[in-house]
């Protein structure tokens, strides 16, 4: 069967990811693709990370004719978890595309999954749930055998229109039978020349477990669950090992929401690392109380671990604890400067409105960051979603705007302490206050341009968030 497959997240379409210059190639679809072409599919790829323009897709698909269209977002970017109204048009708009041309066409998208009647309307025959590259060969053989339709609520993992859904597919618990995804699919040099132009190196992304074992009551997780697996230290080190000499990688962003979490793991990868000659620099995403855990920052480190990405998301427990995060500011700061002690970069995810969140919260949040001068600071708002605790908490107090267009859209999306536009204004406070203190700290005086201007920042957007019209509820 010919088939095309479309990872349409349109960075072109993203203002801020498009600043960054940092594509990472979509896992998810590649997983896919890498299946479905084991089994002897005709496999096309694009990839809507490199597209210049959601028309190539429509072109693409007038062009090729393909027997089966497949929209897979990326499960293991965080940038799709965000359902983006420009990527749901440019999504919606492939899905007319090939209905007019009477291609059979699914997706598999958090978005969809939260909201599939719009995507149905446009065409799709269902939206794939759980894992696309586990259900969809069970889909493909029931079209090729022609009974698709009066079979299709017997094929675990499916949602259709009206509410009705197939029996839930089981998690994949034993990762290392999947095979290796091809990034081959994807024109990899032209991600390596983004990446040395803008950054000087080149990093690729992989992927070691799925799902996350924690509550914290704003994170969605309609694909997992709360399951956790994962593949072998040997599988990940080994994959690490092709990947730098096969496509001369020099970085590696490990995409897990947790990292290393299994006891025993990051020790037995530690090894791996170092018998398959594997130590990449390399950067993760953890939670202060497992950095505090045995020996996990050493070990982290021994692996090739360069920069820790923290979820501390406030510096006051009260905002902590509203969250059911399960950590402490005091772990925070102790994993913090564990991680400076053993010379390794820590850089903290942010989150400004959450529910009841005053000015003296948000001021324990700056000093936090003034104590700490973090290496890298992502700065967001409280964005509810779907199935979360959080979602049902503020449902009250929703506004008339349901998601954000683009990543740095900001845009609180239910009635907060203060209103939209303070947000904007008080990320960029930080972000330029954060700044200062790096530059001043590090004595790094040949960037007093930079200092000026986060100064200058500082000062004007300090001034915005003063102003009472900048107060108040939306």
């Amino acid at each position: 069967m010919k088939i095309l497959i479309a990872q349409p997240y349109f960075r072109v379409l993203d203002p801020a990811e498009w600043k960054n210059q940092m594509p990472y190639p979509a896992l998810s679809a590649l997983y896919a693709a890498t299946v479905l072409r084991g089994l002897g599919h005709d496999i096309h790829f694009f990839d809507g990370m490199l597209a210049s323009h959601p028309k190539n897709l429509d072109d693409e698909l007038r062009d090729l004719r393909p027997d089966l269209f497949l929209l897979l977002d990326d499960d293991f970017n965080y940038l799709t978890k965000m359902c983006l109204s420009n990527m749901r048009r440019a999504a919606l708009k492939a899905l007319e595309t090939a209905q007019e041309l009477g291609i059979a066409a699914f997706i598999h998208s958090s978005d969809a999954a939260d909201h599939p009647r719009p995507y149905l309307e446009r065409g799709a025959w269902a939206v794939v749930l759980q894992e696309a590259e586990s259900t969809l060969p069970d889909v493909i053989t029931a079209i090729e055998n022609g009974n698709f339709k009066r079979t299709r609520g017997e094929i675990p993992g499916l949602l259709f229109g009206g509410g009705e859904r197939s029996p839930k597919r089981e998690a994949l618990k034993d990762l290392d039978l999947l095979p290796e995804p091809d990034y081959d699919f994807v024109d990899l040099a032209a991600y390596r020349k983004i990446w040395i132009k803008n950054h000087g190196y080149f990093s690729l992304n992989i992927s070691t477990t799925r799902g996350c074992p924690f509550g914290c009551n704003w994170c969605a997780k309609p694909l997992y669950g709360q399951a956790y697996h994962s593949h072998s230290p040997a599988r990940v080190a080994g994959r690490i090992r092709r990947l730098s000499r096969r496509y001369n990688a020099d970085h590696f962003w490990i995409t897990d929401d947790i990292f290393g979490l299994k006891p025993g793991w990051l020790m037995e990868f530690a090894r791996e690392c170092a018998s398959q000659a594997a130590r990449v620099p390399y950067k993760c995403l953890s939670r202060a109380d497992l950095l505090l855990r045995d020996d996990t920052v050493g070990l982290l480190k021994r692996s090739g671990c360069r920069t820790i990405w923290l979820g501390a998301e406030s510096g006051s427990q009260k905002v902590l604890n509203a969250m059911e995060k399960g950590v402490s500011v005091d772990q925070i700061y102790e994993a913090a400067r564990l991680v400076r002690r053993e010379n390794m970069e820590i850089a903290f995810f942010l989150q400004l409105g959450y529910p009841e969140e005053t000015w003296d919260d948000i001021s324990l949040t700056r000093k936090m960051v003034r104590d700490l001068t973090p290496d890298g600071l992502g700065i967001s708002v409280s964005y509810p979603l779907p199935g979360t605790k959080f979602f049902e908490r503020v449902s009250g107090r929703r506004l008339s705007k349901t998601r954000w267009t683009h990543s740095k859209d900001l845009d609180l999306l239910f009635a907060g302490t203060y209103g939209r536009q303070f947000y904007r204004f008080l990320q960029r406070f930080i972000h330029a206050e954060h700044r200062i203190f790096r530059i001043c700290r590090n004595k790094q005086w040949r960037q007093w341009h930079r200092l000026a201007v986060s100064i200058l920042r500082w000062t004007f957007y300090g001034a915005l968030l003063a102003l009472k019209s900048c107060v108040g509820r939306p």
